[in-house]
């Protein structure tokens, strides 16, 4: 079922915007500021379901995947302020697993019965790239199956320059190794001015765009995200979706888009506030339709909650995620959401959406298992 829009039913500054939603045309970069400041949050959310439906129909996608956190041990510790993961050598929540520990942790969330192992971690200052490499190794000797999404631009701009070779040839190393894409992670807000707040001296925007520009020259598929709700004004917000859309134009290698809800426990940002619900559904709303070339927008429901995810359905995302079962970085940043969802109950939540959901593998091939496999 497709959604007619009508722009003369929409509120007066809106009805622009629905007239270039309704007959398919680009929103330009003041359209984008109009989304994220409008007070019409249904409204936009009625734009952003039209522009689902057209691409996805009732389909909401969900996926059978399993986190790996090898470390959280990172050189950045102090530097991402906004980060309640790292940690430093010898502080009390600290890690750092063992190949040994690594697969039986796989082998513990599921091993070859999942789809997709979804592997980032801290930038650990005593671990060679040929430990990760012999990690992915292990892993696909291991579960020949799992698709191996790994390693956010952060962390393979750290491999380049921890051997001194370039972005293209530690990602051939790690495709050689079993890498199948890229997460989207580290992108946070691509504007200097807020860069310099929450994470300077990391890998800024140009090389986080410059590693993900040459995975999809290599055929490698990658995910983008954006952190919102600290110190970003809307400008910047609106700044980050076009230079992601000007990418995606340029390779058409992003599969998705992920807007991540800032958490401000356990970090340096000095921040009290967790985003809500408005704000979080605005989001999803506003990439739908500004990343028109994104063929996903995906509601992350460890991050906002089944529940809000759900609703989200409604607001232009059509992937909620996954069945997950252990989840980290977010929890350690004062996430109190569920960690597992079945597969049962992830149906019945999308099905209650008014969705159909369809199992599918990280590049979006449905998946169809026998009706034993699925209880």
């Amino acid at each position: 079922m497709t959604t007619t829009i009508q722009p003369e039913r929409f509120p007066a500054p809106l009805v622009e915007l629905a007239a270039k939603v309704r007959d398919g045309q680009r929103l330009s970069e003041n359209d984008a500021l109009l989304c994220f400041t409008t007070p019409h949050l249904l409204h936009l959310g009625k734009l952003a379901d039209s522009v689902r439906r057209k691409l996805h129909g009732d389909i909401a996608y969900f996926n059978i995947n399993r986190h790996i956190n090898p470390t959280n041990i990172c050189v950045y510790t102090y530097d991402c302020k906004f980060c309640s993961f790292a940690a430093l050598p010898g502080e009390d929540h600290a890690w750092k697993m063992t190949h040994e520990e690594v697969y039986e942790h796989a082998a513990k969330q599921g091993g070859d019965q999942v789809t997709e192992f979804h592997i980032v971690g801290g930038l650990h200052p005593d671990l060679s790239f040929d430990w990760y490499l012999e990690m992915m190794r292990g892993l696909k000797e291991r579960f020949p199956s799992v698709h191996l999404k790994a390693f956010t631009a952060i962390e393979i701009g750290w491999f380049a320059q921890l051997e001194k070779i370039s972005i293209g040839e530690v990602l051939e190393r790690l495709r050689e190794a079993g890498l199948g894409s890229l997460p989207g992670g580290g992108a946070e807000i691509f504007h200097t001015e807020v860069r310099e707040i929450i994470c300077n001296g990391k890998l800024d925007a140009g090389e986080w765009v410059e590693v993900h520009r040459t995975a999809h020259q290599m055929g490698i598929p990658s995910n983008a995200t954006m952190l919102y709700g600290h110190v970003e004004k809307p400008e910047h917000k609106v700044d980050h979706l076009l230079q992601l859309r000007d990418l995606q134009d340029e390779t058409g290698g992003f599969n998705t888009f992920i807007p991540l809800a800032y958490h401000p426990e356990n970090n340096y940002m000095g921040l009290e506030y967790h985003t809500t619900g408005t704000e979080d559904l605005r989001h999803l709303a506003t990439a739908r339709l500004v990343l028109d070339n994104f063929p996903h927008i995906k509601a992350y429901w460890i991050m906002i909650s089944p529940k809000l995810a759900q609703v989200a359905m409604s607001f232009g995302a059509d992937d909620f995620d996954g069945t997950v079962v252990e989840e980290t970085i977010y929890h350690m940043a004062g996430a109190e959401t569920e960690q597992h969802l079945t597969r049962p109950e992830l149906e019945r939540i999308l099905r209650e959406a008014g969705c159909e959901p369809v199992e599918r593998d990280t590049l979006y091939n449905s998946i169809e298992r026998p009706a034993a496999a699925t209880a």
